[in-house]
C-alpha cells in the first residue's frame, strides 16, 4: 500500500547576475513568447504556460542590470518536473551564482490523517510553538450554491522569509474541478524567500533525492512544532513540552513518505480552455496587425503537426491520459541545520 504523505516542489523563482535567456529558457523547458510587456522592471521578457493554468515569466536587460535575469516559475510549471529535472536545474543555478528568491515545498496528508479543525484548535488553544507571531484564517463559499470551496490557515508574514499555508487542498481541487480532487487532502505548504529559499535549494541540489522528505520536514518543524502546552506556559516549558501525539504521527507520516510528480492528466476540454484563456488574446493581436496573420496561423498549425509527440497524439486520438501521479523516492535521514525560521 502506497504512502497517505507525498513531497511536492511547487513554486521556484530564481535571479542570475549574468546570464542568457535563451539559455535560461532552455533549461527550464517549455514553449516560450516573447512579450510585448515588461516583468518585474525587466523591460524585455518571455511567458511560458501548461495546459495546467501554470505560468512562467522571465525576465531581463534592466537598465541597472542588463545582463541580469529573473524567473517566476508557478506551481503548474515546477510541479510536475521529475524530481531530478528539480535537482538539476538548481545546480544550473548556482553554478550560475544565481540566487533562488522562492522556493515552495508540499507535503500533503493525502487520507485527511489531521484535520484542519484539529491544526485550528491547536493554535488557538496555544500549543503552536513557532516564532510566527501571526495566524490568519480564511474561508471560502459559493454565492450561489452556499458550499465550501476551501479554508486556509497562514502561519507568519506575506512579508517574513518563511510563510506556511495549511488547507484542505481535496477541497480546494473540488472547487476547481480537478479529474483528481480525490487523491488529496490536507496541505502543509511553506513557502520559503530569499537567504532561506537560498538555504534550502544548496542543501536540495547536493542531498539525495531519498532524503528530502526528512529534509523538508525538518524545515517544517524548525517553523512550527505542536506541544503539550498552553500559552500561559514560559518559552522554557514551551519548547521543551512533549509533542502532540497527532504531530508526531503526522511527521513520521511525512518522512516515510513519497517524492512525487504531479501529472495533471491533460484532456482535449482542458487544452481547448487554456487555448481560450491565455492563448486567444496573443492570436488576436496577431490577426489584427497583419492582414496576413489568419493564413499564417493556418500554417502554424499545419507545421505543429510534424512535432506531435505522444501526448499530442493521444489527445488528438481521445486516448486515456496516464497515470496522474509518478513516484520519484522513499525516506532516509538528513535533518535540517537551519534553525526557527527567519523573519
Amino acid at each position: 500500500m502506497s504512502s497517505p504523505f507525498t513531497l511536492t516542489i511547487d513554486w521556484l523563482a530564481f535571479t542570475l547576475p549574468s546570464g542568457s535567456a535563451q539559455d535560461t529558457m532552455q533549461i527550464v523547458g517549455g514553449d516560450w513568447t516573447k512579450s510585448d510587456t515588461g516583468f518585474r522592471g525587466y523591460p524585455a521578457s518571455w511567458i511560458t504556460a501548461s495546459a495546467s493554468r501554470g505560468v512562467g515569466k522571465l525576465g531581463t536587460r534592466a537598465p541597472r542590470a542588463p545582463l541580469e535575469v529573473h524567473v517566476d516559475l508557478s506551481a503548474g510549471i515546477v510541479a510536475p518536473w521529475p524530481s531530478g529535472k528539480v535537482r538539476t536545474v538548481l545546480q544550473w543555478i548556482l553554478r550560475q551564482e544565481g540566487h533562488l528568491t522562492r522556493l515552495d515545498c508540499a507535503l500533503d496528508d493525502r487520507k485527511s490523517c489531521v484535520s484542519l479543525s484539529t491544526i485550528r484548535q491547536a493554535i488557538e488553544t496555544g500549543q503552536c510553538v513557532t516564532r510566527a507571531d501571526r495566524m490568519q484564517r480564511i474561508s471560502s463559499r459559493s454565492i450561489h450554491t452556499d458550499t465550501p470551496s476551501g479554508e486556509t490557515l497562514y502561519l507568519g508574514s506575506p512579508q517574513s522569509q518563511t510563510l506556511l499555508r495549511v488547507y484542505d487542498k481535496r477541497l480546494e481541487s473540488q472547487a476547481k474541478e480537478r479529474e483528481d480532487w480525490q487523491d488529496y487532502g490536507i496541505r502543509w505548504e511553506l513557502e520559503l524567500k530569499k537567504d532561506r529559499a537560498q538555504v534550502c535549494g544548496q542543501v536540495l541540489s547536493y542531498l539525495e533525492e531519498p532524503d528530502w522528505l526528512e529534509f523538508i520536514v525538518g524545515v517544517l518543524r524548525s517553523y512550527v512544532d505542536f506541544r503539550a502546552t498552553t500559552r500561559d506556559e514560559e518559552d522554557e516549558f514551551r519548547y521543551r513540552a512533549p509533542l502532540l501525539d497527532w504531530w508526531l504521527l503526522l511527521t513520521d507520516g511525512f518522512k516515510k513518505g513519497r517524492l512525487i510528480v504531479e501529472k495533471d492528466a491533460q484532456t482535449l476540454p482542458k487544452v481547448k480552455r487554456w487555448v481560450s484563456q491565455s492563448v486567444a488574446p496573443m492570436l488576436a493581436v496577431i490577426c489584427a496587425a497583419d492582414p496576413d496573420g489568419a493564413a499564417w496561423l493556418e500554417k502554424q498549425i499545419i507545421a505543429g503537426r510534424t512535432r506531435w509527440k505522444a501526448p499530442h497524439r493521444r489527445l488528438a486520438n481521445q486516448e486515456e491520459p496516464l497515470s496522474t501521479h509518478q513516484d520519484a523516492g522513499g525516506h532516509a535521514g538528513a535533518p535540517f541545520q537551519g534553525g526557527e525560521g527567519v523573519s
